[in-house]
């Protein structure tokens, strides 16, 4: 074969050199590369060595990128090793640690053959679709109706509040993985359609299941003060439907950081890092101005979504949060008495409790049903006479009356 006499490009000048020389030189020079190059990626290489010992010794798969839904099907809050963990060396001085209480749990053979549950705890490809479409729905047709009626405007409020609350209920079911059987379908729509923020939201909503009405329970502090006297009550409606509650959810941060501001201290890095967290409501709120505005509309806006958020919204956000897990005994360890579910009647669900959330008993004892089967889980449970046992209410007032029952 005759010898290849072609110049080797420019940027090859450099390789050619390296790799030049004896065998000897060349060995060296590798093993020189290989060091440089091991002491860049040390840091990820002992991330990598740590998280596989730590996976190794607790029998767990490997798990690349973001954690899936099956992972949190599963009730872990990570898909890795505890966060202290992933720095430590690799023998550690062990710590004593504590164990947490986890609540009781239900099996479902305990109350459904397999057949039976079967159908129950089966996704849809198309109902928890239909149903984030229903709401959007729902907050359209309202809006058009105080767009043309404006004495209306009141009762649109309500209506578009509790779709409002619905959104965040069927976002709910995508953190359990519940909304959509594909795992990709399910977090899109939850995250873009629903709210946003259910990856960080799954990790906070499983430990309240995991130690529900326990210390551990990160949705204690809700149920916790129960019960309080009328005028308490009276005194958080009144912060609800006057926006308080929910420019202190909204902006209560900001307005931390400017009162602990120094004197002196520059102001706008605090504002931009605030308009950086809060970059992609202030860009929603922004387009659906913008959308109002060339409509015609420029106070729909305003009127038809901020107030309803701000407003009805947080005060059937609060009654929701009380019938659920208001007077439920802390550390209870009946499973069948974590969670309480309310009886709602078409009104309540058309403006208080939407998409089946008052089965909120139920949701507790299966969390990974479909809201949309949980009336069928009820009827079964009441055929068998286990309803009984379980911690109901006959409505929302009755649930309100107990929770006020303390003296002022």
């Amino acid at each position: 074969m005759p010898n290849d006499t072609r110049e080797l490009p420019a940027s090859h000048d450099g390789l050619y050199r390296f790799l030049g020389g004896s065998p000897i030189a060349v060995a060296l020079r590798l093993v020189l590369l290989s060091i440089l190059v091991g002491v860049a990626l040390a840091p990820i290489g002992k991330v990598w060595l740590v998280d596989g010992v730590w996976r190794w010794r607790h029998g767990r798969p490997w798990v690349w990128g973001a954690r899936s839904v099956n992972n949190a099907r599963s009730g872990n809050a990570r898909s890795g090793p505890p966060r202290a963990a992933r720095a430590f060396p690799l023998k550690p001085r062990r710590a004593r640690q504590v164990p947490m209480a986890v609540a009781a749990r239900v099996n479902p053979k305990d109350y459904f053959t397999p057949d039976e549950w079967a159908p129950l705890a089966a996704r849809s490809s198309w109902k928890g679709l239909a149903l984030v479409a229903h709401a959007w729905a729902v907050i359209g047709a309202a809006t058009a109706m105080a767009i043309v009626w404006p004495l209306t405007i009141p009762l649109a409020v309500m209506i578009i509040g509790a779709r409002q609350l619905g959104l965040a209920i069927l976002q709910h079911d995508a953190a359990h993985g519940a909304l959509h059987p594909d795992a990709r379908i399910n977090d899109w729509v939850g995250e873009w359609l629903c709210g946003g923020g259910v990856a960080p939201y799954r990790a906070y909503h499983l430990q309240h299941h995991k130690f529900a009405q326990q210390a551990e329970d990160p949705d204690l502090v809700l149920s916790a003060p129960f019960p309080i006297s009328r005028r308490s009550l009276w005194r958080k409606v009144v912060r609800d439907l006057t926006g308080q509650t929910w420019f202190k959810q909204r902006f209560g941060r900001l307005t931390s950081r400017l009162e602990r501001r120094a004197p002196g201290a520059p102001l706008w890095p605090i504002l931009t890092d605030e308009i950086r967290r809060q970059r992609r409501w202030l860009i929603f709120n922004a387009l659906a101005l913008a959308g109002f505005a060339a409509a015609g509309v420029w106070w729909g806006w305003f009127v038809l979504w901020l107030l309803p958020r701000a407003t009805w919204h947080m005060l059937v956000t609060r009654l929701r949060n009380i019938a659920e897990h208001a007077l439920v005994a802390k550390d209870e360890p009946d499973p069948l008495r974590h969670a309480r579910t309310t009886r709602a009647g078409l009104i309540e669900r058309a403006l208080i409790a939407p998409y089946y959330v008052n089965y909120h008993c139920e949701h507790h004892m299966f969390m990974h049903v479909p809201c949309w089967n949980l009336p069928a889980v009820r009827r079964r449970l009441e055929r068998r006479g286990v309803t009984a046992r379980m911690e109901g209410a006959g409505g929302y007032l009755e649930v309100l009356r107990a929770a006020t029952a303390a003296p002022a």
